[in-house]
């Protein structure tokens, strides 16, 4: 089963052992990050330093200027790195040791776009902005994200790409210094607290039959006892509709479930259209259509019908991997197993094989691991014994 790593530039940039380690664990594609949120990361085998500081959601090559002249909207360059092309190197030295590189572009999580452009936010029924979450129903929004799709994608030398982030963001972030947990919250309620009521989202609910105003009271009064009480575990698309009300709950997602097939149509579009023949295009995702965050929410049947593929959280009990693989049972495309592997953000490495094999049964074809630079030297030996016995 053909297995990639997740990788970010500065763990191979001025590192000359980096790719050649990377091959010896036994995959035949590198991830590579193109367009990445800000992230604070160790790199333990770095000869030149130990921890990356990514200060805000960057390009990580040179964006082009003729693209973007004029544009409000436009992506930031990053400044962590004395490179002007940091991914290229990498990809560069990858590709020499005979690894495949296929790009990772991080679309709808960006908080200095927020920060500087207030209006591009996602706004909660409480009025509370979300700036790390962009509203991907704002025409603006919209076609910023395609624009950056394309390009964070096709780079010089990928075979493909995953664009992660492609679909609504929204309360959940794992923001720095986080003091969120402090009341549960099932995923009902945080797709009720991740509800957008900007200018256009109002509107869109209007259209979908939801008085805009009625809607955020209704959502208001549905988390009211999270609050005062001791939280919320509905779970589950019921679980929304027993928080809102069915007629509510439905015509949220006839809005936005619109606003999410349609930015994933038209950034996929844009990467096949920038990229060279065969160029592959698979999108994180998760087959809950109403969830937000970096594994989008998809509707499988119609992802499958736009991307080459997609690829999949498996990590945890075999529960997981049933809930995330059993709606692509049977249907055609690359079914990528995604596995942290780095014990100490929860992976599981030392279980890889197993889980590997049960990914299969279900219907994977490929695996992806998360993440090379991050993890341990135990953690990596690991990863290369199963890598060596899965073939």
């Amino acid at each position: 089963m053909k297995a990639s790593a997740f990788l970010y530039p500065w763990d191979v940039v001025g590192d000359p052992a980096a790719a050649s380690r990377i091959a010896d664990l036994g995959v035949q594609q590198v991830t590579l990050a193109s367009a990445y949120h800000s992230t604070r990361a160790l790199t333990p085998r770095h000869p030149a330093h130990r921890v990356v500081t990514a200060e805000h959601a960057a390009v990580l090559h040179p964006p082009d200027p003729a693209r973007w002249a004029g544009r409000a909207l436009a992506p930031y360059r990053q400044s962590w790195m004395a490179s002007e092309d940091p991914y290229g190197e990498a990809a560069e030295a990858l590709a020499a040791a005979g690894i495949e590189v296929h790009s990772w572009a991080v679309l709808a999580h960006n908080s200095r776009l927020g920060s500087e452009h207030p209006d591009t936010s996602v706004r909660n029924a409480y009025g509370d902005r979300y700036p790390w979450a962009p509203c991907i129903a704002r025409p603006a929004v919209r076609a910023y994200l395609v624009d950056l799709a394309a390009e964070a994608a096709a780079r010089p030398g990928a075979r493909g790409t995953e664009l992660e982030s492609c679909g609504w963001y929204g309360f959940a972030h794992l923001h720095a210094h986080d003091k969120v947990t402090g009341v549960p919250l099932g995923d009902a309620a945080q797709y009720l607290l991740s509800l957008c009521f900007c200018t256009e989202c109002r509107q869109g609910y209007g259209e979908a039959g939801a008085d805009p105003d009625e809607l955020a009271a209704a959502v208001r009064r549905a988390l009211e006892p999270a609050w005062s009480g001791s939280g919320s575990t509905e779970s589950g698309w019921d679980g929304v509709g027993e928080l809102l009300g069915p007629g509510l709950a439905d015509a949220t997602w006839r809005w936005r479930g619109r606003a999410a097939r349609t930015l994933q149509e038209s950034a996929v579009a844009a990467v096949r259209a920038e990229a060279p023949p065969g160029f592959q295009v698979l999108l994180h995702a998760d087959p809950a259509p109403y969830r937000t965050g970096a594994n989008a929410g998809v509707d499988p049947g119609h992802i499958l019908a736009v991307a080459d593929g997609v690829v999949l959280p498996c990590t945890g009990p075999d529960a997981v991997r049933e809930t995330v693989l059993g709606p692509f049972t049977g249907r055609t495309g690359v079914l990528a197993a995604n596995f942290g592997v780095v014990t100490g953000m929860g992976g599981s490495p030392a279980t890889l094989e197993r889980d590997a094999a049960h990914a299969a049964s279900l219907g994977a074809n490929q695996l992806r691991l998360y993440h090379a630079g991050l993890a341990s030297g135990p953690d990596l030996t690991a990863v290369a014994g199963a890598l060596s016995r899965i073939g």
